[in-house]
């Protein structure tokens, strides 16, 4: 006999964004994450301050719907993003799948998203930390496109595209992938994960 019991909505309750802390990072394609949940803050008015005991960026707030979410920027670097999320989720004592973790990726061209609920990191160092810490793959994630090196400049290698900032050309792509994103967590918030997904991944920005 089939089961058809609705799977539970999964609601995020901790909204993260990855990048590198600092000036010289400050809008590159690495640190897209971070101007989603900068977006979401101004839009839910939660104002993000310094928390040691997170190793972050933090507010907390309603978001849509007037839920009760979280909203986290790590500033230990990229490659140990995992233990400021982690610190996030010992101190509420909420499981993994509460989170949802929005960052870049170089296999998407640049304002496609793509929202899933579990899933390997892809060769990306943040997910790569946040996995070992939460010791599980089974979490919402939002990856944003930024576009390979070797589309960029054949020349280019990984690091200086990740680390470098989007072109002039991408700039009204970018900012409609970032209102898109936050636009796609605020339904996720109402109408959960998987609704998001099957509305928002379709997308691509500036189309």
């Amino acid at each position: 006999m089939t089961d058809l019991t609705p799977s539970p909505l999964v609601i995020p309750q901790v909204i993260v964004g990855l990048g590198n802390p600092g000036a010289k990072y400050d809008r590159t394609r690495h640190n897209i994450g971070f101007e989603v949940v900068d977006l979401l803050a101004k839009w839910w008015q939660i104002s993000l301050s310094e928390q040691k005991k997170y190793q972050g960026l933090f507010g907390e707030g309603l978001g849509a719907s007037s839920a009760k979410v979280r909203l986290l920027k790590p500033q230990t670097y990229m490659n140990n993003s995992g233990q400021s999320i982690r610190a996030v989720l010992d101190w509420y004592k909420l499981p993994p799948e509460s989170v949802l973790i929005i960052y870049d990726d170089m296999d998407l061209p640049v304002g496609r998203l793509r929202m899933r609920l579990s899933g390997s990191a892809g060769g990306h160092n943040g997910m790569k930390s946040a996995i070992a810490h939460l010791g599980t793959q089974g979490f919402p994630r939002l990856r944003l496109g930024i576009g390979s090196a070797k589309n960029a400049d054949i020349d280019k290698d990984t690091i200086s595209h990740v680390l470098g900032k989007f072109a002039p050309t991408e700039a009204a792509i970018v900012a409609d992938a970032i209102k898109l994103s936050a636009e796609m967590v605020e339904y996720s918030l109402k109408q959960g994960v998987e609704k998001a997904m099957s509305l928002y991944n379709n997308r691509t920005a500036g189309e």
